[in-house]
């Protein structure tokens, strides 16, 4: 065998062995006229070993090196280091291939440009960072696994070449070439398969899906993402919630060594009011907070004239400077506030603020109890309809105070109790807040057609440190409900056929209550991982412009290719 040992495992309680370890080169240190020192890196850490000095050893060469393990000098000893005890003498060394200088030192304490990185990424992956996010990416989905079949469920692989269905991004799509001028679509996720499966019996499914979404790209987005997908018949939101919640205890357990406790839940208007998201992080305070009975009766026009007045209490902030404070309004209007109204808690009731003077004593003593402000506190005030002012301070609340990913507790969070629909289009149609085979809150089916936007779904999305892991509803299986969601939505008969044919064909056969949930395995690994960007966990991403460094893509197709296929490019606009 090449090797005896990995470089990183070598201990105390090895002394006296001979071993061979193979590696890249991570350093070379001159020894003496005849000796040298080369740290051997593998993927488990290094190795200090003591080699003739005639050896040409150079950075990331990499080699085979057998010798005896002994331990170091007294006083060389490396605290840092876990293999910091012992080096390896009497070295024989083999080098199994020599390397060009790499274009970036392969040390986490290099920070290299995010492009020149992903353009050798080969390279990258040899950090220890990478190594490590690599294998809790690893623990997380083998965790996943075994925590979703210890449950009953079967992992089953759904279809890369489907029909394009709405899901609410753009699809990637793929030309026939069997079929000149008709495409496949890559699936963004496998949601109609899944139901599908509920129909055929399969009673619980999962996989850990490749999904595709044509969308842009940011620190928590790619093209091409991971989710563990499943699906349950004959249940309910309790069922899939609990199913869910130990897969994600398990995979946490498997890397943090500490399982979550119980994961709480919070209603989405709860949320909303509280934290102004729907994906609150509740590592932190700073809670939103309805200041309007402190102000009932008020002459101050900016509040008198709002539907609701919120406000955030930033502990020991009160010193903020007035330029701070300045770009903290634009910051407010930028988000679609008409202003922000800062005060500096002094005490009691006494404030410093631009509007102080418009406001009564009784009023700003108000204010001040409502967000329990102590002196050296500074409180921040927007006003205007309630959803936008959750909005804007539940954003400054994150700009203020959230911390890194990678600091305290990991805090899941279920958000359930969904609106059904979000909004209205231009015709007046309501528009659905997830997708149209959500079922609505049992308590709320009679309010579809009376009042549809107060209509609740049973849908829940997993929250974790600020960041949606996934969502997921129960479905609608019975086709009188789902012809009354569909006329809502004005989508007549024939329409629903059409693009929704096959799913509700099956459904004329016999489909059993079921619900579903899916969440990305990239952002889960992150957050475990302590990243704040899912590309830091992934091996080969794309940039955030969705170009891939290493490969070139995406490039241009030969001309014979796109005439096999039936397809014409259009001239460049000019």
């Amino acid at each position: 065998m090449l090797r005896t040992d990995y470089c990183g495992v070598l201990r105390a309680d090895d002394v006296g062995r001979t071993v061979s370890v193979c590696g890249w080169v991570a350093s070379r240190r001159e020894h003496g006229e005849h000796l040298a020192f080369i740290d051997v890196r593998d993927h488990t850490g290094i190795v200090q070993c003591v080699v003739d000095h005639g050896h040409d050893l150079r950075s990331e060469y990499v080699v085979r090196v057998t010798g005896t393990v002994r331990r170091r000098p007294a006083g060389n000893e490396h605290p840092d280091l876990p293999t910091g005890e012992v080096e390896v003498g009497d070295c024989t060394v083999e080098v199994l291939n020599t390397a060009e200088p790499p274009p970036f030192p392969v040390t986490d304490r290099i920070d290299a440009d995010e492009t020149i990185r992903l353009r050798h990424r080969y390279v990258d992956l040899r950090r220890d960072r990478m190594q490590r996010n690599l294998r809790v990416r690893a623990a997380v989905n083998s965790a996943l696994r075994g925590a979703m079949e210890a449950q009953g469920f079967i992992e089953i692989e759904t279809p890369m070449l489907i029909a394009s269905t709405p899901e609410g991004a753009r699809d990637f799509v793929v030309p026939a070439r069997l079929a000149p001028g008709n495409f496949y679509a890559l699936p963004q996720s496998p949601q109609l398969f899944k139901q599908l499966l509920m129909v055929g019996g399969a009673d619980r499914y999962f996989q850990i899906a490749r999904c595709l979404r044509d969308e842009d790209l940011r620190a928590d987005r790619q093209f091409e993402f991971m989710q563990l997908d499943a699906e349950m018949a004959f249940a309910e939101q309790e069922d899939v919630l609990a199913a869910i919640s130990e897969a994600v205890a398990t995979a946490t357990e498997a890397v943090t060594g500490a399982r979550p406790p119980m994961i709480p839940r919070m209603t989405w208007a709860e949320a909303d009011e509280r934290y102004g998201t729907d994906k609150p992080d509740t590592r932190f305070g700073m809670e939103l907070v309805d200041v309007g009975d402190a102000l009932a009766g008020t002459e101050f026009r900016a509040f008198a004239e709002a539907p609701a007045v919120k406000g955030i209490r930033v502990a020991a902030r009160g010193d903020t400077s007035r330029s701070d404070l300045d770009r903290l309004t634009d910051r407010a209007k930028s988000l679609g506030a008409a202003g922000l109204v800062w005060m500096r808690a002094q005490g009691g009731s006494n404030v410093e603020s631009p509007v102080a003077k418009f406001l009564s004593e009784n009023e700003l003593a108000g204010l001040v109890a409502a967000l329990g402000a102590e002196a050296g506190d500074l409180m921040l005030f927007v006003a205007g309809e309630r959803r936008l002012a959750n909005k804007v301070l539940g954003q400054l609340r994150l700009d203020l105070g959230r911390p890194p990913v990678s600091e305290g507790p990991h805090n899941f969070l279920w958000v359930v109790d969904f609106p059904l629909f979000e909004g209205v289009d231009d015709t007046g149609r309501p528009i659905p807040a997830h997708h149209p085979f959500t079922m609505p809150h049992p308590d709320d089916i009679e309010r579809l057609e009376t009042d549809p936007l107060s209509a609740r779904s049973q849908a829940y999305d997993l929250v974790l440190n600020g960041w949606e892991l996934g969502s997921g509803s129960v479905r609608i299986h019975r086709p009188d409900i789902q012809q009354r969601v569909f006329s809502l939505l004005g989508i007549p008969p024939d329409d629903a056929q059409a693009r929704f044919g096959f799913l509700l064909d099956a459904f004329r056969y016999g489909a059993p209550p079921h619900a579903g949930f899916a969440f990305g395995l990239d952002r889960l690994t992150a957050i475990l991982a302590g990243e704040e960007n899912i590309r830091e966990v992934i091996a080969f991403p794309k940039t955030q412009s969705g170009a891939d460094p290493l490969t070139g893509a995406p490039t241009p197709i030969a001309d014979s290719q796109l005439a096999e296929l039936g397809l014409r490019l259009l001239p460049p606009k000019s």
